[in-house]
């Protein structure tokens, strides 16, 4: 019998520990250097490594646990990551591993299970291709199927491993700091100029040079859009560089326990240095005096200062409308400006039509087609639109949220998945609707990694599909329910493709919508993060962690270098050391 429970109201539960209650700190009445607000994995790097720097850092979060879209959540023996599981940055070598590193340097460590595979492709026109570990395997695999495109295949992603090469000889710290630059261009010149001849780069252009199969330069399309939900012609070649080559040298690696278990690694090493998390702590407003960023406001009117206050938010929830959209007093949005910021959900698959939300407050249905406030653009902001930087309106003209999505926790019966079956999968039938509502189609199972997550003859299929936040607003409950229950077996339907047998082996179900990532991860639309709104050259435009407002950063998947754990990391490292050389904290010698 199934257990559907996709409308069930939330419950605690982390891969480790046990539920997470308000700190007991006496964090009122401390001074603080640094207040993060947002306990995403960015925010949590950026604090952690102020924390190791000697900084005395607050960590604000308004939900009961860490992590946002990198936590994790239980349901009747199951344990689901929230968000993706095909996890980067776990590697032993070099500077990319930056997961690695910035547990190891609060003293944690993660355990973690090698994927033999990235993922498999099933494709149009029967096109099935497995990105596998070892580089040469990959390459002769795709070879085979496009024997006339061997040389381009070759020529294409060595020059992704030119770009890695680039990236993984350097410290990736603070591109805002001059000091930084200097030292790391003495220590590897080659390096820094062949990373900036890459910036302004996108992978289509460099595809085209080398391909010209369309199927095959489809195909590269597919390899951008699995997890920067862009095709090539929109996805910069840094970024394409670390995924396409980190894959073969790092590896895909699992942590043992669930994704959440790296949050609470660094929550942990965030405390042993002297940081402190306070949780149900919602922020509503980051308190500006003389245009200077001097702490924070909470949603009870208690306010914290600190010398510096960094936003784990994405920018349409931390910035106001720059060219006046009113705001309505007193309103109250279930978007991260309201709760300040991204942060962990119990379970992000319950809709929470009518129930009890994380802060205690009762969120009120849709009703004879009326749009809900702050199901789309927030209408609270952590910074008001007559004080946000007109550096904003720029960046809002150059990028775009991009889709929030539909996705399924489903637990199976073991015997549906044979032997040998990948990990991770995508399934698109159609190129043409690559990015259409509801196209492609992302499936983790983690517990053929790690059965622990699952109960005993049991596995996990998480599969989640891109899906607007405007498919789902002015929806009636009865029409919502009946819309996410349609949608759901429809996808299930798809799945068949891959796991023939799928419906009738559903044993749990948790189903979630963008009105449930809006809710439990607190994004404006629920949105997965920033996409370009038009072609941009590479990354440039891409803002760093400094904002317009003195005293204020940005950390995130808002910032460069966008999406994806690995990329969040690396943005939290480089703000944790521009805040680190704006109060005299860093060290002289680069990072080994």
């Amino acid at each position: 019998m199934t257990a559907a429970r996709s409308g069930a109201p939330p419950r605690v539960g982390s891969s480790h520990a046990a539920p997470v209650t308000a700190s007991p700190l006496p964090t009122q009445a401390r001074s603080w250097d640094v207040i993060v607000i947002g306990s995403g994995i960015g925010g949590l790097v950026t604090a952690s490594q102020l924390a190791a720097k000697g900084a005395k850092v607050l960590v604000l979060e308004r939900y009961l646990i860490p992590g946002g879209s990198g936590g994790s959540f239980k349901r009747e023996g199951y344990t689901f990551d929230v968000g993706a599981s095909m996890i980067f940055g776990f590697g032993t070598k070099g500077h990319t591993n930056l997961l690695t590193r910035a547990l190891a340097d609060v003293g944690e460590h993660c355990t973690t299970i090698p994927d033999p595979a990235q993922l498999e492709y099933h494709l149009p026109g029967g096109l099935t291709v497995a990105v596998d570990r070892d580089y040469e395997g990959f390459i002769a695999a795709l070879t085979a199927r496009f024997p006339h495109e061997a040389k381009g295949i070759r020529a294409f992603y060595d020059t992704c491993w030119q770009v890695f090469d680039c990236l993984d000889a350097m410290p990736l710290l603070s591109l805002e700091d001059p000091a930084y630059l200097a030292k790391v261009f003495f220590k590897a010149p080659l390096a820094c100029l062949g990373l900036a001849r890459w910036l302004p780069v996108n992978v289509g252009s460099v595809a085209r040079t080398h391909i010209q199969d369309p199927d095959l330069l489809r195909f590269i399309d597919m390899e951008c859009f699995c997890w920067s939900v862009m095709p090539a012609d929109r996805t910069p070649m840094i970024n394409a560089g670390m995924v396409f080559s980190d894959r073969h040298a790092g590896g895909i690696n699992y942590p043992q326990g669930g994704v959440g278990v790296i949050a609470e690694k660094l929550v942990a090493g965030l405390e042993r240095h002297g940081g402190a998390i306070r949780y149900k702590a919602r922020v509503v407003k980051v308190l500006l005096e003389q245009g200077r960023a001097v702490g924070v406001r909470l949603a009870g009117g208690e306010e914290l200062r600190a010398r510096r206050v960094v936003s784990n938010a994405t920018r349409w929830d931390t910035f106001g409308d720059p060219d006046g959209a009113a705001q309505r007093p007193g309103s109250v949005s279930q978007s991260a400006h309201s709760g300040g910021q991204r942060h962990g959900s119990a379970n992000p698959s319950a809709d929470g039509d009518g129930h009890q939300g994380p802060d205690g407050a009762r969120e009120i249905p849709d009703g004879g087609g009326q749009q809900r406030t702050g199901e789309g653009i927030p209408s609270q902001t952590l910074i008001d639109g007559a004080d946000t930087p007109a550096a904003e309106r720029t960046w809002r003209r150059r990028y775009k949220p991009s889709p929030s999505f539909l996705s399924l926790h489903l637990g199976v019966r073991a015997d549906l998945i044979p032997a040998g079956t990948h990990v991770h999968h995508l399934l698109l039938e159609r190129w043409e609707e690559i990015e259409a509502e509801q196209g492609t189609v992302f499936v983790s199972m983690p517990s053929l990694l790690d059965p622990s997550l699952a109960p005993e003859g049991h596995h996990i299929v998480h599969t989640f599909t891109p899906s607007s936040m405007e498919a789902w607003q002015g929806l009636s409950p009865s029409a919502y329910a009946a819309k996410k229950e349609a949608d759901a077996n429809r996808l299930i339907g798809r799945l068949e493709a891959i796991l023939p047998g799928l419906a009738g082996a559903i044993t749990h179900r948790e189903v979630g919508t963008p009105r449930s990532h809006r809710r439990f991860l607190g994004r404006s639309g629920g949105s997965y993060g920033p996409i370009p709104a038009m072609r941009l050259p590479g990354l440039l435009p891409m803002p760093f962690n400094r904002t317009g407002i003195n005293g204020l950063y940005c950390v995130g998947d808002s910032c460069f270098p966008g999406q994806g754990l690995n990329a969040v990391a690396f943005s939290g490292f480089a703000c944790a050391h521009r805040i680190g050389a704006d109060l005299g904290l860093n060290p002289w010698r680069l990072p080994d």
